[in-house]
């Protein structure tokens, strides 16, 4: 098991990161500071996951020589669209509605911070939905309220089991957070860190 020799705050209020890092075996504590998540309008989709994730490690960087910091982004890819967290119920269900029957990109950005150096990644997984009915998307919506979720969807939700055919890659990164990548990535660092002292 992956042991982290400093305290480490996890950049992020979602519960399902908080969650997936607890069954990882970690301690650690809960902060966010809220940052401009503005992105410069020509930058290509799919690097705006790694681009907010060091955004969000940023206010931390005093405190990593003696934390370790990690910060998360995660959005949905149709085509060229990036669907976020829907602002309203009918937001909600246009996404969904978009996303019935295609194909799409999870891309999860993950920015490690630790003695004033970033290390960032991303991670892809593609996931395919099966044609969804009207009543399907409006039940889910309703009982689920995923107004939290990119993309209007949690894949470890009613939707998941019922509209999700298959996935390509990392399902824990669908979820938020790609976990094994993520050990990959702290052994390296950790692996470095050993090897100054």
């Amino acid at each position: 098991m992956l042991t982290i020799p400093r305290p480490l705050i996890l950049a992020s209020k979602s519960p399902r990161r908080q969650k997936l890092l607890t069954e990882l075996g970690f301690s650690f504590t809960v902060e966010e500071n809220k940052v401009d998540e503005t992105v410069p309008y020509d930058m290509p989709a799919k690097d705006v996951p790694t681009y907010l994730a060091e955004k969000k490690a940023q206010p931390f960087e005093a405190r990593s020589d003696s934390n370790l910091i990690i910060a998360a982004d995660t959005i949905v890819l149709l085509e060229d669209e990036i669907l976020g967290k829907p602002n309203s119920r009918e937001d909600a269900l246009r996404m969904l509605n978009k996303l019935s029957g295609r194909q799409h990109s999870v891309i999860t950005g993950v920015t490690l911070l630790m003695d004033g150096q970033y290390h960032t990644f991303r991670e892809v997984t593609l996931v395919y939905f099966k044609s969804l009915s009207a009543e399907d998307i409006v039940y889910y919506v309703d009982h689920y309220q995923p107004f939290d979720k990119a993309g209007a969807y949690g894949i470890q939700e009613w939707i998941g089991y019922i509209a999700i055919s298959r996935i390509e890659g990392d399902f824990y990164n669908v979820m938020g957070l790609p976990v094994c990548r993520l050990v990959q990535e702290l052994g390296q660092i950790l692996d470095k860190l050993e090897g100054i002292k």
